[in-house]
């Protein structure tokens, strides 16, 4: 039986339906992540933060602000950021005062790895059963727990 089809207030049901999403999120991570490794060389992780800088304004962003955008720590944004700072993808702009308030910034080399990047992320999910899902259920859905994706 489908998970959505037990009672919604059974509380097996909504912990099955919990595990099923983590499952799927992690489906999905995995199949990104191995798709733009195998053709760019970077992971889901970096790809959302390249993502993430270029929707900014500038293409720049404070570490932390990262960190909160995509889920990381801002340890863990530092640390998959310096690789991609060494490949050219982006730069840090250090303040003169305060360390804490360097930005991330996208490079022209970053720019052009996003769009290649974004390609392989449309045809993976194109590839993906999505159409029984219900986009507006599942953003009402992450609205109501205080996430949105």
């Amino acid at each position: 039986m489908n998970t959505f089809e037990h009672d919604s207030n059974d509380v097996d049901a909504r912990k099955a339906l919990a595990f099923d999403l983590v499952n799927a999120a992690g489906y999905l991570e995995r199949r990104l992540d191995r798709a733009l490794s195998a053709v760019r060389g970077i992971s889901f992780s970096e790809y959302r933060l390249l993502r993430e800088l270029a929707a900014r304004p500038d293409a720049r962003a404070m570490r932390v602000e990262l960190a909160q955008a995509v889920g990381l720590t801002p340890s863990a944004v530092t640390r998959a950021l310096k690789p991609m700072e060494k490949l050219g993808l982006v730069e840090t702009l250090k303040s003169e005062r305060d360390a804490r308030k360097s930005l991330a910034c996208l490079t022209t080399g970053g720019r052009e790895l996003l769009a290649d990047a974004e390609g392989i992320a449309r045809d993976v999910l194109l590839s993906l059963p999505m159409d029984a899902l219900c986009a507006q259920n599942l953003d009402a859905f992450l609205r109501q727990v205080g996430e949105r994706v």
